[in-house]
């Protein structure tokens, strides 16, 4: 089977493309990425590196989809995005919103022309759920329940979810969306178009460069959830013969408490030390009030049920995340 990743040499879609290699001989995987590759990709990359082709361009750009038509690609992940701190929102939202939006729409017109189509997964985010109203029941957050997305980041998300949805009715495709919650990992690294750590790689990276982690509250806390379960994820529904619905939650679906992440990480680094300080000093800005919506545990029965996902125990998938960092840096 051959997969197209857009934003495939990104931090989950770099998993997902391992993933998929590793756990299929003959399977290949195209990668579309406007940024270049690097030493980094080729190190993670080289147990696989025969099966993989790259295409350095913009989602926005024709000729890099051109490349890309004359293959036999069965399968396509769009995970290309802008994932912007508010500084770039509030500096050039029309690239935002360009490339999340028509980005998303380039894809799917490139996927429904494909001869050998099979399925499209559009990569969205819990960011779409947005802030928690008051009276929100405290359970993990359903994929129909509210969504009410606030930054540009998860407006756009939710509108692609819908053009995506769209596009498979009216053409009568396989579609689905995916929302992650916070996930951390393998090759996540600063890049042209990402610009945020994850809470538990800000925790490893104190305790290994040997400084105190500086949060603001303790029992803050949200849905972690390593990248690697996130590509197992995506594997089984790519693979899936059917699937039920439109949307999917990819999350750990448990809510874990910042104090946890780093009693865990303690165990590897016992030296780490954790410091509460005001926000404006804080490496982890995390509200204890926030606790729901965007910010809560998210609801994976959808995937458990249908596909019989389960993500490791977040022990054993945060103490994985160590050992790589120690080998990678």
């Amino acid at each position: 089977m051959t997969l197209l990743i857009t934003g495939g040499t990104g931090f989950v879609m770099s998993n997902l493309a391992r993933h998929w290699l590793e756990s299929d001989p003959v399977a290949s995987v195209h990668l579309l990425d406007a940024a270049p590759w690097d030493v980094r990709l080729d190190r993670f990359f080289e147990p696989v590196r025969e099966r993989l082709h790259f295409v350095q361009g913009s989602v926005l750009d024709q000729a890099a989809w051109d490349q890309l038509a004359a293959e036999p690609i069965t399968r396509v992940v769009h995970g290309a995005t802008i994932t912007p701190s508010r500084e770039r929102e509030r500096a050039n939202p029309r690239e935002i919103i360009e490339v999340n939006l028509m980005g998303t729409v380039n894809a799917l017109e490139f996927a429904r022309r494909l001869p050998t189509f099979k399925r499209f997964v559009y990569v969205s985010s819990g960011a779409v759920y947005g802030e928690a109203l008051p009276g929100t029941p405290d359970v993990p957050v359903p994929e129909d329940g509210r969504v009410s997305p606030v930054e540009l980041y998860g407006i756009t998300k939710f509108g692609s979810e819908h053009i995506t949805r769209r596009y498979g009715e009216v053409f009568g495709l396989e579609m689905a969306s995916v929302r992650f919650s916070g996930v951390y990992g393998p090759m996540d690294r600063a890049t042209p178009a990402r610009a945020v750590d994850c809470v538990p790689k800000k925790i490893v990276a104190a305790a290994l460069a040997g400084r105190p982690i500086r949060v603001k509250a303790l029992d803050a806390g949200g849905d972690f959830i390593h990248a690697h379960e996130v590509a197992t994820a995506l594997a089984a529904m790519l693979r899936a013969s059917t699937l039920k619905h439109a949307v999917y939650n990819v999350a750990y679906g448990e809510f874990t408490l910042i104090g946890e992440l780093i009693d865990i990480v303690r165990q590897v680094v016992p030296e780490l030390r954790a410091e509460v300080v005001s926000e404006s000093d804080a490496d982890i800005t995390y509200d204890s009030r926030d606790r729901l919506g965007r910010w809560g545990d998210y609801d994976i029965s959808r995937l458990q049920h249908e596909l019989g996902w389960r993500p490791r125990p977040i022990g054993e998938a945060l103490r994985s995340y160590i050992a790589w960092m120690r080998e990678n840096g």
